[in-house]
């Protein structure tokens, strides 16, 4: 049973409340954002509860057990800290979220009621619709390794362990002419092999996008294409970094990388053919199926 501290509870007790919803949001990149249904702004705990944000919200649904607690908050972007492109860009994918029940005459009566996570966002020209998810929903998810040929690390993270700063596996460019929303030419790329840069990374410096990361689906010594639109227009002049990509295959890990004792896969593992196959009688007789030694 929660534990009610006892202001909140005696206000609870009188009869006539006045009580609001408070969210609060921990985006990817660390910003908090509070927002609130209450006609006026609310502070507690160093965050300003934004009022008149368009926020209003579901019941909340929960159930006895690991079922995923769940709610739908909606709202129109009339928040100056709520923009359209950061939804695009994914800073709240997944990002943290705190629902708290306040007194808004007295903010420090409060209890949090609910952590979790936004699951899917709907986007519309005027409004928004996120799915608040409970922490229950993190079980419902695979963890661990798979068994496989591929490497399941991501080149330069901590378990490749392949420093990707350096001349070797970044290059820094500059947009010379856009082909359309992913395709664009640049300068400063001439010295890499065409393909080097594939399944990489484009991280703009300057720009509409600055600050901003995507992957790269295909490279050649002049021309990038991205694997998604970004966000806002790619124009010329708008300069970036790149780094290299990989296809988490053994041989590129060994041959472009040279980390093969690094490698997060399994290459020799036996494939299919080998649950087909068969010994043979020692005289060499067989006509089909491979030899097991």
């Amino acid at each position: 049973m929660r534990s009610i501290p006892a202001p909140l509870q005696a206000h609870l007790d009188s009869g006539a409340t006045t009580l609001a919803w408070c969210w609060r949001i921990t985006r990817n990149d660390g910003v908090k954002l509070g927002f609130t249904d209450c006609d006026r702004d609310l502070t507690f705990d160093g965050t300003l509860f934004e009022a008149a944000s368009g926020f209003t919200a579901t019941e909340m649904h929960s159930e006895i057990g690991l079922t995923v607690p769940n709610q739908e908050v909606s709202g129109a972007l009339r928040s100056d800290r709520l923009e359209t492109d950061d939804l695009a860009a994914g800073l709240y994918d997944n990002a943290g979220i705190e629902i708290f029940r306040v007194n808004w005459q007295s903010p420090e009566q409060r209890l949090l009621l609910r952590t979790g996570s936004i699951g899917e966002v709907k986007r519309g020209s005027t409004a928004f619709t996120a799915e608040v998810r409970g922490l229950a929903h993190y079980l419902q998810q695979e963890r661990g390794r798979i068994y496989q040929f591929s490497c399941d690390a991501d080149v330069g993270d901590a378990r490749c362990t392949v420093a990707l700063a350096g001349a070797a596996f970044t290059g820094t460019g500059t947009v010379l002419a856009v082909t359309d929303a992913r395709r664009f030419t640049a300068s400063g790329l001439g010295a890499y092999t065409s393909g080097w840069f594939a399944r990489g990374a484009v991280t703009w410096l300057s720009g509409n996008n600055r600050t901003r990361r995507i992957e790269v689906k295909r490279h050649t010594s002049t021309e990038i294409e991205i694997w998604q639109d970004m966000t806002q227009a790619i124009l010329p002049g708008d300069t970036f970094t790149i780094s290299a990509g990989c296809d988490k295959q053994f041989t590129t890990c060994r041959t472009k990388f040279a980390n093969g004792v690094n490698f997060r896969g399994c290459p020799h593992m036996p494939g299919t053919d080998f649950i087909t196959s068969y010994p043979n009688t020692g005289d060499g007789s067989n006509t089909g199926g491979s030899r097991v030694r």
